[in-house]
């Protein structure tokens, strides 16, 4: 496709913007920004198109550490690292080192931390070290999925709620290398990690548009139906979601950052560049509790 300009909103606070899509409703690459100096009219078509497009690519970039959180902030409010991952380091402990020195891979197909109450608003993800080749990431429209699906099957999603639990992915790591006290998480130390319950439809909050919000990472069951049918209709949900239609797949290359709404996406890395290191920095911006069709906006649940 060809780059289009994207007019500001007719409120007229945020700037223009330059966005070369990647589909007909997913995914966009924003040119000629440069997010170390962009005006806040700049960054607020930014969060605009981000809730518009889901996923935004930036190239060239020449963020650290300081301004990679420094953009964050400048976007909205930034989360510690991570749950239990502690911080890159004590002087930024916004920032989640994703290192496959250290295990840090994310092949599997998740939407981030959706084992907690509040999962995130969204990340921006920054390339720091990148494998000769291979190391991909993929990530999934699941609001273009959720319209896709046959309307039977939307009833049936709308009115299901799911249960998310990140002991699997996180159980050990807080156990053993936290010694039980991982972060402090919506103004709470985190000291184990309780299943939380989302519907398996969300509404966006900004938009009224739904989306299916179950993920192979941390979604372990549907609530109130047998094992067979919990298993049954993920796998059919999961297998749905990712369908090529609805992916978009970066090729990373240094001085990459992407961005993207984690209320209406999944994402997976690939892990296909054999003992090669890849090492990215991700940040992410404070969420608010996921609410389903038949839900009242802010409704809470799996408190």
């Amino acid at each position: 496709m060809t780059a289009q300009t994207v007019a500001a909103p007719p409120a007229g606070t945020p700037a223009p913007l330059t966005l070369d899509p990647l589909g007909p409703h997913f995914g966009a690459r924003v040119e000629g920004l440069d997010l170390a100096t962009a005006t806040d009219g700049e960054l607020l078509a930014v969060r605009a198109a981000l809730v518009d497009r889901k996923v935004l690519f930036f190239s060239g970039q020449d963020l650290d550490e300081d301004s990679q959180v420094a953009l964050g902030r400048r976007i909205g409010e930034l989360t510690v690292s991570h749950p239990v991952i502690e911080g890159v380091d004590e002087a930024h402990p916004e920032i989640y080192a994703l290192d496959s020195a250290d295990n840090g891979f994310a092949d599997v197909w998740h939407t981030d931390v959706t084992f907690m109450p509040r999962p995130p608003l969204g990340s921006i993800l920054r390339a720091v070290v990148l494998p000769p080749t291979g190391g991909d990431t993929n990530w999934a429209d699941s609001q273009l999925a959720y319209d896709s699906l046959s309307a039977p099957v939307r009833d049936l999603a709308d009115r299901l709620t799911a249960v998310h639990d990140g002991t699997r992915e996180f159980g050990y790591y807080l156990a053993q290398r936290r010694g039980g006290r991982g972060n402090v998480w919506e103004d709470e130390a985190v000291t184990r990690l309780e299943p939380v319950e989302h519907p398996v439809v969300r509404v966006h909050p900004e938009t009224g548009r739904r989306g299916i919000f179950v993920n192979p990472g941390f979604t372990s069951h549907i609530a109130g139906v047998s094992e067979a049918e919990s298993r049954a209709i993920l796998d059919l949900l999961y297998a749905h979601l990712t369908k090529p239609e609805h992916i978009v797949r970066h090729r990373w290359s240094v001085g990459d950052v992407a961005m993207w709404d984690n209320r209406s996406t999944s994402h997976y890395a690939n892990r296909d560049y054999g003992t090669a290191r890849r090492v990215m920095h991700r940040i992410t911006l404070r969420g608010d509790r996921p609410f389903g069709p038949a839900d009242p906006p802010g409704a809470a649940r799996g408190a």
